[in-house]
Order: C-alpha cells, then sequence, then structure tokens
C-alpha cells in the first residue's frame, strides 16, 4: 500500500481568521454598498439623520421635506395623503420637528383675507441665516399708490472745470438723443446727472456729433429698462482718452537780410538797407567820440 489513495478526505482546513478568509475578521454591523449620486439626490447632514431625541418618523419625515421642491405642499393633510401614517402621528412628528429647529410654521393672513400657514424648512439650526430671518422686522407696507424708490444711477466721468457752457452744450447733446431713439427720453434729473460725463467727453476734443454717434449706436432692441443707466454705462466705459500734449510752437527765425556793399570799404555784408558795415560803423563811432 505505497500509493496515494486519491479518494481519501481532505485535511480540515484551519478556521484562523484571516488565514482561510482573505477578508479577514468580518466586522458584525452594516456594510455599506455605496454608489455616489450625480443627480436627482438631496444631501440631508448626519446631526438630521443621527438625530438622539428625534422619533424615526420625525427624521424620515424631516430628509423627505427636505428633498422636495420649493412650494410643495407639506400640511398634515397632505402629508397624511402621501404616507401610511396617519395625521396624528405626522402631526406629533412635525411639532418635534418645529421643537428642535427644522422647521418654522408662522400663520399669515394674505391680500385677501385668507390665513394660510408659512412652512419655512431648516436644514442647520442655529445657523446665521435662521436667526437673522426670525428676528428681522417685517418690510414696511407700502401703499399702491406710493412710488417705487428710485434706484441712483452709476457715476459718470467729472470734467476738469465745470464751465457753464460746456455744461448746456451736454445738456443739448443729451435732450437731442430722443430724436435718433424714441427711448432714449430723459428726465430733467436725468439730463442733469449725465451731463458731467458728456462734458468729460467734449472737453477731450470730441465733437457733439460723435458723442451723440457713441451714445446711440447699436442698442438693444428690447425695451430699456432704464434709459439713462444704459447711458452713464457707455459714457464712462467708452471714454477717449485725453487728447495729446502739443509740443510749444518754436520761435520764427529771424529774417535773411539781403547782402549789401559796404560805403566805406566796399565789403559785403547783409543788412535791410545799404550804409557801413559793422567795422566801418565801430570806427566811425571811435573818431567821433576822440573828436
Amino acid at each position: 500500500m505505497d500509493s496515494e489513495n486519491p479518494s481519501a478526505p481532505a485535511r480540515p482546513q484551519s478556521r484562523i481568521p484571516g488565514k482561510n478568509h482573505p477578508d479577514g475578521h468580518r466586522i458584525a454591523g452594516v456594510v455599506h454598498d455605496h454608489v455616489r449620486h450625480t443627480e436627482n439626490f438631496t444631501v440631508i447632514g448626519n446631526d438630521l439623520a443621527q438625530h438622539p431625541d428625534l422619533s424615526l418618523l420625525a427624521i424620515g419625515l424631516a430628509c423627505y421635506i427636505q428633498s422636495v421642491r420649493r412650494g410643495t405642499a407639506v400640511d398634515i393633510k397632505t402629508l397624511a395623503a402621501r404616507f401610511p401614517e396617519g395625521p396624528t402621528r405626522i402631526a406629533a412628528a412635525l411639532r418635534e420637528l418645529e421643537t428642535h429647529g427644522y422647521l418654522r410654521r408662522t400663520r399669515e393672513r394674505t391680500a385677501t383675507g385668507r390665513i394660510i400657514t408659512r412652512t419655512v424648512s431648516c436644514n442647520r439650526p442655529g445657523h446665521r441665516g435662521s436667526r437673522e430671518q426670525t428676528t428681522r422686522r417685517p418690510a414696511r407696507r407700502t401703499s399702491p399708490e406710493e412710488p417705487a424708490p428710485r434706484k441712483r444711477l452709476p457715476a459718470v466721468p467729472q470734467p476738469s472745470r465745470p464751465w457753464t457752457a460746456l455744461l448746456q452744450q451736454a445738456v443739448d447733446v443729451l435732450s437731442g438723443l430722443r430724436r435718433h431713439d424714441p427711448r432714449l427720453l430723459l428726465s430733467a434729473t436725468d439730463a442733469e446727472h449725465l451731463a458731467p460725463g458728456v462734458a468729460a467727453w467734449l472737453e477731450r476734443d470730441v465733437a457733439p456729433t460723435a458723442v451723440r454717434h457713441a451714445l446711440t449706436e447699436n442698442l438693444p432692441h428690447e425695451p430699456l429698462i432704464r434709459p439713462a443707466a444704459l447711458l452713464a454705462h457707455r459714457l464712462t466705459a467708452q471714454l477717449p482718452p485725453p487728447p495729446p500734449v502739443r509740443p510749444p510752437a518754436a520761435p520764427a527765425p529771424e529774417p535773411r537780410h539781403p547782402l549789401q556793399t559796404c560805403e566805406g570799404c566796399d565789403r559785403a555784408f547783409r543788412a535791410p538797407t545799404p550804409g557801413h558795415c559793422r567795422d566801418c560803423r565801430s570806427a566811425r563811432h571811435a573818431v567821433g567820440r576822440l573828436a
């Protein structure tokens, strides 16, 4: 019996962890088999998902409320029709969320006199935005006849000196824009604000027609909500550079006189009229002093 029996049972393998199990020691509890979401997902904080004081129904209800779109109805009747839990349990869960700051419900009266419940979902109670929203005073109601506050126009370039004639010419340019496009009808206040910007262009040797062309060229086809704001932007963004500094004019050269013949020594010299040369004039003066 020197041959090996192939039908004999194999030796039992060891049950030492890590030897026969490549995964090592299997831990107890949940094992996550997650896939990263790239669409149709909602971020839920662990402070809500693992809240120690909230019930499981309240946690699940908060996750649902945070996942729906803005404007979705989350009242007790709608939630009871959506989930198998009854209105009593859902109302209790909503009160839990309201107690721990995950929900804020206020009753408001609409313009028609109807009372509605406004629900605000907060995914992180206690953060700065929620505190500001709760402590913020309600906005002052304005009557329908009261005009809306006027928005300030952007700043425009200013001329070096506020010349009265230059500002009046700038106002004339602005007043004439409506002839090229009726949408550029400006009020007196808008023209007064924009006039220094046009004056800054005129001060830089830009003709009024060139300023008018720059302000009315390539306007959008849709209606202009704030034409003065558009003109203020163009006056600032397209402001041309100042003109180059001209060097001072060179002095005129001295005139070149014709040649004359000296009456004393027949020497040629340049002078406007005939007479004596410089040397003869010096000698004549010397003789006159000695005499």
